[in-house]
C-alpha cells in the first residue's frame, strides 16, 4: 500500500544565497503556484511566495531570483516536524 504525503515542503534557492522553505497541502497546489513563476519569468514582475505559518502573508521575489527548487513530500504529522 502506498503512503500519501500529508503535505509537501518546497525549498526555494534564491540567487543571493538565501533559502526559503514553504509548504503546500498537495502537489497540484504547488504546480499551480510554480506555473506562476514560470509564466512570469520573462517579465519584470514579482511572484508571491506564501509563508508557512502566516495566513495571508507572502514573501515577494522576482522570478529570475529563484535558481533552484526542491520538492520534498512529508509523511509525518505537521506537529512532528
Amino acid at each position: 500500500m502506498t503512503r500519501t504525503p500529508r503535505r509537501y515542503a518546497v525549498h526555494l534557492y534564491l540567487s543571493g544565497g538565501q533559502t526559503e522553505r514553504v509548504h503546500f497541502p498537495d502537489l497540484e497546489t504547488f504546480q499551480q503556484w510554480y506555473q506562476g513563476i514560470v509564466s512570469a519569468s520573462g517579465s519584470d514582475g514579482f511572484v508571491n511566495v506564501p509563508l508557512n505559518d502566516l495566513e495571508g502573508e507572502y514573501l515577494v521575489v522576482r522570478p529570475e531570483a529563484v535558481i533552484g527548487v526542491r520538492v520534498e513530500p512529508q509523511y509525518a504529522a505537521i506537529d512532528d516536524t
